[in-house]
């Protein structure tokens, strides 16, 4: 394996230790500090994005995830009456999820705290590194994609 093979993979396995560390952390606690999960909070961030709501499918699709996945953290959600189901016209088979206004407050204090955390693991790391670290990250993102969806085709 070439030097800048074994420096790549190094980083590769740098960066999964780190992310995998924080999620964990962020995991914990999510459960210890509001009674939730990363997949609850993940959908609710969603939805917060989309005050107008969003079908079932397009939550998938933007959390990347299953429908049967969405389906158990949505039913939940709904029971707690964090979140509310809108038929859409002229589907019947689908709904429409929207944040209650008691979701919407619940996430907030959530989102905050999220903030708070992430601001505080990260504390070593300034601002100009940080939009740095992340274009570099985005720049490579877009890079992969454009190969899979190249190689898709």
């Amino acid at each position: 394996m070439s030097n800048a093979a074994k420096d790549r993979v190094r980083l590769w396995l740098r960066l999964l230790k780190v992310v995998r560390g924080l999620e964990q952390e962020l995991r914990d606690t999510l459960r210890r500090e509001h009674n939730t999960t990363l997949p609850r909070f993940d959908v609710m961030s969603a939805l917060s994005r989309h005050p107008e709501g969003l079908k079932m499918s397009q939550l998938s699709g933007v959390l990347r995830v299953s429908n049967g996945n969405v389906t158990g953290i949505a039913d939940r959600l709904s029971e707690e009456g964090l979140v509310q189901r809108i038929p859409v016209p002229g589907d019947r088979r689908a709904m429409m999820l929207r944040l209650t206004p008691q979701g919407a407050a619940e996430f907030a204090l959530q989102a905050q705290a999220h903030e708070d955390w992430i601001n505080e693991k990260l504390r070593g790391v300034s601002p100009e590194e940080a939009r740095a670290m992340a274009a570099r990250l985005q720049a490579f993102a877009a890079q992969t994609e454009e190969k899979e969806n190249a190689n898709a085709q």
